[in-house]
């Protein structure tokens, strides 16, 4: 099987860099979700599991720098209703901030700064 060749864009983008932080927030109780199990993955493979802190952040939740991708955060928050909150990211270079609000039956994931 033959390698294509790659753009220099194609080329740009995989040398690019990113990193992922997070920040969970209990808004039923007013305070932040400390515990909260999170979990980085680029495609199938799992990258980094972490937990949210005394402030309910992981600040830096791939551990290195990472490579421009699509990666998917997963949240495994103790609610009544939800068992895992995942979204799909698409990440270019430089550092994201992906914090989640979250309440008994009701969520709501943003890009931050």
């Amino acid at each position: 099987m033959r390698k294509r060749s790659r753009s220099s864009t194609e080329q740009e983008y995989d040398a690019a860099v990113v990193s992922i932080s997070t920040h969970v927030l209990d808004t039923e109780r007013g305070e932040p979700a400390r515990g909260i199990r999170v979990e980085l993955l680029r495609g199938e493979l799992l990258l980094a599991v972490r937990e949210t802190d005394e402030e309910g952040r992981v600040p830096d939740l791939g551990g290195v720098e990472l490579p421009a991708d699509v990666y998917r955060l997963v949240f495994h928050p103790r609610s009544p209703f939800f068992r895992g909150i995942e979204v799909e990211i698409e990440l270019a270079e430089g550092h994201y901030h992906v914090p989640l609000l979250l309440a008994p039956y009701s969520c709501a994931i943003y890009r931050g700064s």
